[in-house]
Parts: C-alpha cells; structure tokens; sequence
C-alpha cells in the first residue's frame, strides 16, 4: 500500500495533472504505477494527455514530494485514500468531481447509515444558533453524522450539538489536516474524531485560501443525504453547497426566514426557485426522505407490478433499487426516450404512485 499511495501523490502531484486528470489516468491505466510505466508516446494518445503533461508525467519529479508527504501523514496520523479504493466515502465516490485523494483523521466510519449537512452564514442569529441546535437533538433517533465546514456560526454550532447529543459528526476543512481554521475550534476538531473525524482533498501544509472554501462547499455535499441551509446572505458560502447538493441530487432543504434580514435572503431565495424544499420540521422533512428510527430504511409496502405496463414496472423497480433520483439519470438506467419517460412519469404521479421533488427528481410515493 506504501508504494501504491506513493505512486498515487507522485502522479496527483504533477504539474497539470489534479484531480480529474489523476482519476482519468488511474481508471484508463488501472493504477497510478501503471500510469508512470506507459511509454510517453502512448500517454499522448488519452484523452487530454498532450506533449508538455506526457513530458512532466516521464520527469517524475514529484516522487521526492510525495515520500515526504507519506512520511508527514505518518507523523500527523493523517489517512490518504485514492477514490477508486474501499475505504473511501461511498456517498463522495459517487459524484463526478470528486477529490481523486482524499485526506482525513478519525475514529468514525466513512460511509454512515444517515447523513445530514448543515450549513449556514458565520454570522449566525440566536435564532439560526437555537434552530440548528433543535434540528440536531431531533436527528438523535435517526442516528445520523453531522456533516459541515467547522466555521464560524451555524457550521461551529451543528458540530457542537452532535458532540452533545452523541452523534458523530465530520468537519470538511479548505486546509491541510495538520492545522485547524479557525484555531478557536482545536478542541471542538479533537473531539470530533473520536466518533466522527475531518477531510479535506488539501495536501498537508496547505493554508486557508478563499478558493478553497468554495472547494470544499462540494465535499459537504457529496457527503451528505440531505443539505439543510439554515442561515444565508444571498451569496453566501452556503448556497454554493445548496447548488453542489441540487447537482448531486441530493435533497436540499432550507429554513425560511424574516423578509427583511439578510441572513434570510439566501434561504427565501433558494425556496422561491424551487431550490430546495421548505423546511418546516424534522418530521417533516424525515418524511420527505423516507427514514425512520434507528437509521432503518422504510419497507415498502408489496406492490402488484402486473397491473402496470413494462415500462411503468421498469420505472418503478429503478425506483425501488436506487431510490429517487434526477430524471436525467432515470432516463439513462432506464434508456427510454426523454419523451416518452416524461409521459410515464406524468401517468404514474397522476395514479400517485410516484412523486416529484425539488430539482427534477423523482421518487416512489
């Protein structure tokens, strides 16, 4: 595994390459190793591959970078997993930008039963405080991980609220692991990794930066069930997580607000463009997802599927193994023509054996 990961940062490293061009070469080759032993001339011929990245990838100049960096991982107990392996986050895997390395210190399991992104402003109200705090304790049955960026205000708050309710909880940083932002948090961070932890796709010694942030609003998404924006400007940090979610498709709910404070405007906003769901209670939302108890998924009620036609029984099986999901996606697994889909699924929510969520996605009733 020490060569294999050495391999993994030599290549990640390499000038032009990152994340998308690391995941590319890693599935076309079959591993980084694999990517480093391919003639320069055969490298020029995948996709996006030129002369001047063929070049850097043949220099190997990294290699010395990255054995430092292994042996900093080692010292700071920092784990570093590469996308295509099975200790990364099944829920991050599965979006198309996701890190092709992932950093992160912790006790708790990557891939939880339940997860639940809260994110908001930093300059909280009391009144964001009181309700971020009342949506965590009402979580507690359900056994979900609290995901958020372990900033200031709602973030700092949701985290807080898990460690009291004994939840797990995860902090997504736009740093490297070997330091915390903000460093008032040190200790909230530390006792988060007995049950939860911390990521980032930062490399160790990486500085806070402002393109960073916007980054890592992605993670917090790809990592969650559900995104619930409590507080928010109208260009806040947390409508970038709301949009990442909306293209996951991933649930989004926001809690509306006073019309005229500001840190309602990005909440009122994402609700009116059937951004996101209105979030009017944890039940309610709980509903909405189809959860229950103890992180439990709901049984469904048998369902007589010869009284459908082929196709209506091919949409709602999909349903049944994938759950809801973008009709862009249902089109695909299901390799029915947009149109016709369109009218299946109209019939079909029509009889009220499907429904129609924010985001153009779709799910059984």
């Amino acid at each position: 595994m020490h060569s294999d990961r050495l391999y993994q940062l030599a290549l990640w490293l390499t000038p032009g390459v990152g994340d998308m061009l690391t995941r590319l070469l890693m599935a076309h080759c079959g591993s980084a190793e694999a990517v480093f032993k391919l003639p320069p001339g055969k490298l020029q011929k995948i996709r996006g591959i030129g002369d001047l990245l063929s070049r850097n990838i043949a220099a190997k100049s990294t290699f010395v970078q990255a054995e430092q960096l292994l042996e900093q991982a080692l010292r700071e107990a920092v784990e570093i997993t590469a996308f295509n392996e099975e200790g990364y986050p099944q829920r991050l895997k599965s979006v198309y930008d996701a890190p092709a390395l992932l950093f992160s210190k912790g006790k708790g399991s990557v891939n939880p039963v339940r997860s639940v992104g809260i994110v908001g402003t930093r300059r909280a109200s009391e009144y964001g405080k009181k309700i971020t705090e009342e949506i965590v304790e009402q979580l507690v049955p359900y056994r979900a991980a609290i995901i958020s960026g372990l900033a200031y205000g709602i973030d700092i708050t949701a985290h807080k609220a898990a460690l009291k309710h004994d939840l797990p909880t995860f902090g997504v940083m736009a740093n490297g692991l070997d330091l915390v932002y903000p460093a008032v948090h040190q200790k909230t961070a530390l006792q988060m990794q007995e049950k939860g932890g911390l990521f980032s796709e930062q490399t160790l010694g990486t500085q806070p930066d402002r393109r960073f942030f916007l980054d890592r609003n992605r993670i917090i998404a790809g990592l969650s069930d559900v995104v619930i924006v409590i507080e928010s400007a109208v260009r806040g940090g947390a409508m970038g997580t709301a949009e990442y979610a909306n293209n996951y498709n991933r649930d989004v709910f926001a809690v509306p607000g006073n019309l005229t404070s500001p840190n309602s405007e990005g909440c009122n906003s994402l609700i009116a463009r059937n951004k996101a769901t209105i979030f009017t209670s944890v039940p309610q939302m709980i509903e909405t997802l189809g959860w229950q108890e103890n992180g439990e998924p709901l049984k469904m009620p048998t369902l007589d599927l010869s009284r459908f036609s082929q196709e209506e029984s091919q949409i709602i099986r999909l349903f049944r193994d994938s759950g809801a999901m973008h009709v862009d996606d249902l089109a695909w697994k299901s390799q029915l023509p947009m149109s016709r889909l369109a009218s299946l699924l109209l019939n079909l929510e029509f009889q009220g054996f499907i429904k129609s969520l924010p985001g153009k996605v779709y799910g059984l009733a």
